[in-house]
């Protein structure tokens, strides 16, 4: 009996930038190229098309002005294609989308939900309404996929628990050799620190900001704080900086494609957010054996342990911060183990990639 080849197609609400080279990036490569040995064709639905890195390789069918959802329905609509798996990422779960697409092809339909919950949850109508999807499309829908155990509890929170059988964690990885590890022992008195993140209100940098402000003149005077990124909440950010006389201490870096052989040059990350999936700016900064000092949401304490590997602080408590901030300027509290080794044995990008071709196997 012929076994029929894989042909797929992925759904990818994410821009592609060469000025932004994250760790999806990298995943995508290394998936198209495991892809590749194995024989399985690939079609990719982007927003835009882009030839940096591997994207080159890629057959990207880019939705351009056109929503990426409406594009893709449009095309298999259109087009003389049956594909074996249709996987989405950073698409909304649960949606008519998943209907539509049932409707055209016969394909197992797998979705990766990498979003991020509100703090204090959805308000009541939005909880309705995410149930109520959940029993109309779900049956569309073959495998959720958590990147995290947390995420993997929001679905089932989200969308309702008789989904918990097809309901999986496949962590996010990342690509250890391309991330320098720090060799020489971190500093103890007055450390350097890094933010890796995009600039937006959810990731909490505002509550640094106030931190650094609380802390007293001395522990300030050689305190440097590096801010590696970009968004739309930078203008505010620079106005708090002006606001608290921090423009000797907070330096915003921009996005920088090469920040994995960055982190080595600091000793802690601080990461304040209010809300996440599952970071990989924190996989990657104790990939480079670089402790992380940040709060408890989303998947974070499942890779981040206190004391251990880094520091938890109570989300927004920005007093909390100041005195932990303070204990590790002065020498007080600090992180003495390779970080590294964790990343290696369980948070690998070959791990997350073996992971993600078992799917097809569906």
């Amino acid at each position: 009996m012929d076994i029929k080849p894989k042909h797929i197609a992925i759904i990818c609400n994410y821009e592609l930038l060469e000025s932004r080279v994250g760790g999806m990036d990298y995943f995508f490569w290394a998936f198209h190229k495991k892809c590749a040995e194995e024989q399985i064709a690939v079609d990719w639905f982007f927003p835009n098309t882009a030839s940096h890195g591997d994207y080159y390789l890629f057959n990207i069918m880019p939705s351009e002005s056109t929503g990426l959802e409406h594009h893709f329905i449009n095309y298999i609509k259109t087009q003389n294609v049956e594909y074996t798996h249709i996987i989405t990422h950073f698409v909304e779960l649960c949606t008519s989308f998943f209907k539509d697409i049932k409707t055209y092809q016969t394909s197992k339909v797998i979705v990766v939900d990498h979003n991020p919950r509100p703090l204090n949850g959805y308000p009541l109508k939005k909880r309705i309404k995410k149930r109520i999807k959940g029993v109309l499309y779900s049956k569309y829908i073959n495998q959720f996929i958590g990147v995290s155990n947390y995420t993997s509890r929001a679905i089932l929170q989200d969308f309702g628990g008789f989904l918990k059988p097809k309901t999986h964690t496949i962590y996010n990885g990342v690509l250890i050799d391309t991330i320098t590890p720090k060799t020489t022992e971190r500093i103890k008195i007055n450390p350097k620190f890094l933010v890796v993140s995009h600039l937006r209100y959810s990731k909490g940098i505002q509550d640094l900001i106030k931190s650094v402000h609380m802390l007293s003149e001395d522990l300030k005077s050689d305190l440097k704080i590096d801010v590696y990124g970009d968004g739309p909440y930078k203008k505010e950010l620079l106005q708090l900086v002006s606001k608290y006389n921090q423009e000797s201490i907070i330096n915003f870096k921009g996005s920088h494609s090469n920040v994995n052989e960055l982190y080595q040059h600091y000793d802690y990350l601080i990461q304040p957010s209010h809300m996440e999936c599952f970071s990989l700016s924190i996989l990657e900064s104790l990939a480079a054996n670089i402790p992380v000092i940040t709060t408890p949401v989303g998947g974070n304490t499942e890779v981040v342990t206190n004391n251990e590997n880094g520091f938890i602080f109570e989300t927004k408590d920005v007093k909390a911060l100041t005195s932990l901030l303070g204990s590790i300027l002065k020498g007080e509290k600090s992180i003495v183990g390779n970080t590294r080794i964790l990343i290696e044995n369980k948070f690998s990008m070959d791990t997350m990639v073996q992971n993600h071709i078992k799917l097809l196997d569906i």
